[in-house]
């Protein structure tokens, strides 16, 4: 199974590019494997450089979850992440990942100096 790039997402996403967006659909159409690297870096373009807001952003990654044309990678922590995301938006879809990768992986506490990650189950704020 072939795999994206993040720009590959985003052009399904933004559509801001006619030609791009036709050759992303005609690309994924069968298929494709999207790693969370792909998919954070995605989310992160979509609301830093497209202004996507959180719910914006919630609504992205759960089409992305219930494609058929798109395999993620570690699929459950991509939902835990986008639960734990609609519940603490402020965290960035980024840091609600990357805690529940550490969770899927049985490595925490996460430790971190984020005050806003740090409050949440299964972190320690140093």
């Amino acid at each position: 199974m072939p795999a994206v790039d993040t720009d590959v997402l985003v052009r399904l996403v933004a559509r801001d590019d006619a030609g791009q967006t036709a050759s992303a659909e005609e690309f994924v159409a069968n298929g494709v494997w999207v790693s969370v690297l792909t998919l954070a870096e995605a989310v992160w373009v979509l609301g830093t450089k497209y202004g996507h807001t959180a719910a914006s952003q919630f609504a992205v990654i759960e089409m992305f979850l219930q494609s058929e044309s798109l395999v993620l990678e570690h699929s459950e922590a991509v939902a835990a992440a986008l639960d734990l995301f609609r519940s603490h938006p402020k965290l960035g879809f980024s840091d609600c990942l990357i805690l529940e990768l550490a969770r899927k992986a049985g490595h925490l506490p996460l430790g971190t100096f984020d005050r806003s990650l740090g409050s949440v189950q299964g972190t320690q704020r140093l």
